[in-house]
């Protein structure tokens, strides 16, 4: 029989988030939703779901037809917890591209590029003070971290510190951090010449935090390699992800 993660407890959450969003509920929902959570943990083909479970085929049809809904990020940012935005950190993490994620349909969005390491995905992560997923972006691996940290700032809102390795050493990125009143913490580069009067040692030995979400995240096998061909599909997965971190989280 395969193995289970949901928790009565983490079910009746995602139970009534669907009821909110009006999703289509079976007797066998807590199964397929097993199913889903079994190929995330896994990183395996749909065809090789477990029957015990469900058939692969009703399992895939529904996250693909809640994906294209954006259902599964209303459903993450519904069960997220309270934030804790006293310190905000930011950072990227480069996924490798499994052979099996080309293929998709042209004019389809794959956020897929070539880099050192060949075909790969950058997911550019936001975490609270406690480390908790706050909202990301994807992107192909030849994307920089500073060409999203706009996007990441404006989907975070406002926060008391903004933390951020060297490789986000701009005079545009602390100034739109100021315009949503953070303090950012970023470390000048070696060879700058300017003073960086707001930086602070100890919340920047801090930075771990975001280190360690991204390491959560990559024990999950469908997230640590990316198989999905389509972004949406793929940005559903970590959605789901995140989701589940955030529920045992509480």
């Amino acid at each position: 029989m395969s193995r289970r993660v949901i928790t009565d407890e983490i079910w009746a959450q995602i139970q009534n988030t669907m009821q909110f969003y009006g999703c289509y509920r079976s007797r066998n929902s807590k199964n397929i939703m097993e199913a889903i959570l079994w190929k995330l943990r896994t990183g395996a083909p749909w065809r090789d779901i477990p029957e015990d479970l469900c058939p692969w085929q009703t399992a895939y049809n529904r996250f693909n037809r809640w994906a294209s809904k954006g259902l599964w990020g209303e459903f993450f940012f519904k069960l997220r917890g309270i934030l804790d935005k006293e310190w905000v950190f930011i950072d990227g993490s480069y996924i490798r591209a499994h052979q099996h994620a080309s293929g998709a349909r042209r004019g389809e969005d794959r956020a897929i590029g070539r880099s050192r390491g060949g075909a790969t995905t950058k997911i550019h992560l936001a975490v609270d003070a406690h480390g908790h997923p706050i909202d990301f972006e994807i992107t192909g691996g030849e994307v920089h971290d500073s060409q999203v940290a706009s996007d990441l700032i404006e989907l975070v809102g406002e926060a008391d510190y903004l933390i951020a390795d060297k490789g986000y050493d701009s005079e545009h990125i602390r100034e739109v951090a100021r315009n949503h009143r953070m303090t950012p913490i970023i470390p000048r580069k070696s060879n700058s010449k300017k003073p960086n009067i707001d930086f602070d040692h100890y919340l920047y030995r801090l930075r771990h935090l975001v280190e360690n979400a991204f390491a959560r995240l990559k024990h999950f096998r469908g997230i640590a390699t990316r198989f999905e061909k389509l972004a949406r599909n793929y940005k559903s997965m970590l959605f789901l992800a995140c989701l589940f971190i955030w529920c045992k989280a509480k």
